[in-house]
């Protein structure tokens, strides 16, 4: 499927002017507030700091961003939880750096219109935690539209 140019525009537009307004949401899971960061919205955008997602993998995202928010604020049950030292990227005395930290993955689950989203909240060791991804937890098969395929990956980069 191709989405036209503009309407990505347009929605891509949209969400980043929502995204900004945003700039914490208390988790009652967590029992700590959820920072929305430039971080968050690059991850919709990017895999990786230096790969992009599809458009159509972007556009998905970037539409449903609108429920994070409330899904955040309504979530007291954690459904997977993932901690591993892994190199974070940052930057330290105005250059980037590669670091081993410890990071914590949470991730919340909500069924909203039929669709089924993973939202994922990240902490690196020393910092706050922070909204760092969504993605539909499922899709439907293309040969049979009754079933559903589930998505279950890597965190860090879903």
């Amino acid at each position: 499927m191709k989405i036209i140019d503009e309407k990505f525009e347009k929605v891509k537009q949209i969400a980043k002017l929502d995204y900004n307004k945003i700039k914490k949401v208390k988790c009652p899971f967590l029992q700590d507030y959820v920072y929305f960061n430039k971080d968050g919205f690059d991850h919709l955008l990017f895999k990786t700091w230096n790969r992009s997602r599809s458009q159509l993998e972007q556009y998905s995202r970037l539409r449903l961003l609108s429920l994070v928010p409330e899904i955040i604020a309504k979530s007291h049950t954690l459904q997977e939880y993932d901690e591993r030292k892994i190199f974070v990227r940052q930057k330290i005395n105005s250059r980037w750096e590669q670091r081993m930290k410890m990071v914590r993955y949470y991730v919340f689950v909500a069924v909203v219109k039929t669709v089924r989203l993973k939202i994922i909240v990240k902490e690196i060791e020393g910092g706050e935690k922070f909204f760092y991804s969504l993605y539909p937890s499922w899709k439907k098969d293309k040969k049979d539209p009754k079933k559903k395929i589930f998505y279950s990956g890597n965190l860090e980069e879903d």
